[in-house]
């Protein structure tokens, strides 16, 4: 159906936490588009941080169809409902078509044994010798094997049928596109795991546009990848390898791609996704990339005066309460206590001192990746200043919007889209 909506090869999840930056991050689109590639804003904001800040996803909707409006974006766009679950979901309906299914909690939980053994009965093709193209070794496995696979993950896809079913309730088939995160589990998932939660997906009949496996590595909110980038790009590789594999196997959507969660900042991985995605002529989505809220504090603490008292301010009431602001976010930072410079020691810095520990700049001496996480869980304490807060970005917007739209193209667009 002509009017189904398919999200286009390369896309970017950019969240906007206080919905002032959206022109600023679809201007590095339109770079992007006058570079000569086309990469397609996503804007995600969790529940959690709606709740956080006290906003609602229709804010999100206003704030980038105003920015496609005054940039006059033609190309399509969209507005994830990221993470949800049929008990959060209700609030995104209305304004979003893009829903990041969230089945975390039930990977792990075993599933019917009826229904893994119907499965298994179902795919006599993954038992035995199953061969991968493009993957050198084929992998030898067994009803066992298949049965445990099925065991982990079933009940998660299971769930994730439910959601996207009461989606097509009350959207309609076609509406929206489904993206099932897969990324929440202890180890990342060997290529026949990922071609085994693949066909549960077919045999749930959700046309899911993009899948977010787990990769190896750490990849902490708003710092570079910390692993083995070698296997990362083998297992990128591979599961490139295996979406292929499933789309013609199992009829799954042809535009079907990798997510790459917490993909901001990632930088010494980048050029693997990049030759990757040209070697197999694969599309992927880049999720939660750009940092915007930290470019928001570098612009404010870079115009001096009141955006830097601001940005120290924020700093102080970060390190007061740092346990609970860190607690929700424990896997997926590392922040070494000793590192934190003292509130004391931040107020008498200079905007020079102040953008340099926090800009993602790796080459400065002074850029510090533990002020850095703190100050990224730390959005809560910009939310309780409201206004105030909100009232320094809108008097310092073109500072802020010069630092947004730079990082978004130049450290992230660039390098996994145009290779450069």
């Amino acid at each position: 159906m002509s009017e189904e909506l398919r999200l286009p090869k390369f896309s970017l999840g950019v969240g906007d936490r206080f919905a002032h930056q959206a022109k600023a991050q679809l201007a590095a689109c339109v770079m992007a588009a006058d570079a000569g590639v086309e990469v397609i804003p996503v804007w995600n904001k969790s529940n959690r941080e709606h709740m956080i800040i006290g906003s609602e996803p229709s804010q999100t909707r206003v704030a980038a169809d105003l920015a496609v409006k005054e940039l006059g974006w033609m190309k399509p766009y969209f507005l994830d409902a990221d993470h949800i679950n049929l008990k959060t979901v209700g609030r995104f309906l209305e304004p979003c078509d893009f829903f990041t299914l969230d089945v975390a909690d039930l990977i792990g939980q075993p599933a019917d044994p009826k229904d893994v053994e119907a499965f298994v009965k179902r795919h006599p093709e993954l038992v035995g010798t199953v061969t991968i193209p493009h993957i050198d070794e084929p992998f030898k496995t067994d009803a066992a094997f298949v049965t445990d696979v099925a065991n982990k993950f079933l009940a998660a896809v299971q769930d994730a049928g439910r959601i996207y079913r009461f989606l097509v309730e009350k959207k309609g088939a076609g509406k929206f596109v489904p993206e099932v995160s897969m990324d929440e589990t202890d180890s990342p998932q060997t290529p026949v795991e990922l071609l085994i939660i693949l066909a549960a997906i077919a045999d749930e009949k959700i046309p899911i546009q993009t899948i977010a496996p787990k990769f190896t590595g750490r990849f902490n909110k708003g710092v570079d990848y910390v692993g083995d980038v070698a296997q990362f790009t083998k297992e990128f590789n591979e599961d490139l390898a295996t979406i292929a594999f499933a789309v013609k196997t199992y009829g799954l959507p042809d535009n079907l791609k990798l997510s790459i969660h917490s993909g901001s900042d990632k930088f010494s991985i980048y050029n693997a996704v990049h030759d990757a995605v040209k070697k197999f002529d694969a599309g992927v989505h880049m999720k939660t990339a750009g940092t915007t809220w930290l470019e928001e504090l570098i612009g404010l603490a870079e115009a001096g005066g009141t955006g830097l008292e601001i940005a120290k301010e924020v700093y102080a009431e970060a390190y007061a309460h740092s346990k609970e602001l860190c607690a929700p976010y424990a896997t997926v930072i590392d922040i070494d206590p000793a590192k934190l410079p003292k509130p004391e020691e931040v107020n008498g810095w200079t905007s020079e001192q102040y953008t340099s520990a926090l800009r993602h700049e790796q080459g400065n001496k002074e850029y510090n990746p533990s002020f850095r996480q703190l100050l990224h869980v730390g959005f809560k304490v910009a939310a309780k200043l409201g206004d105030r807060y909100l009232r320094a970005l809108e008097a310092n917007e073109e500072v802020v919007a010069k630092n947004v739209t730079t990082n978004l193209f130049e450290r992230h667009i660039r390098p996994v889209f145009l290779g450069k």
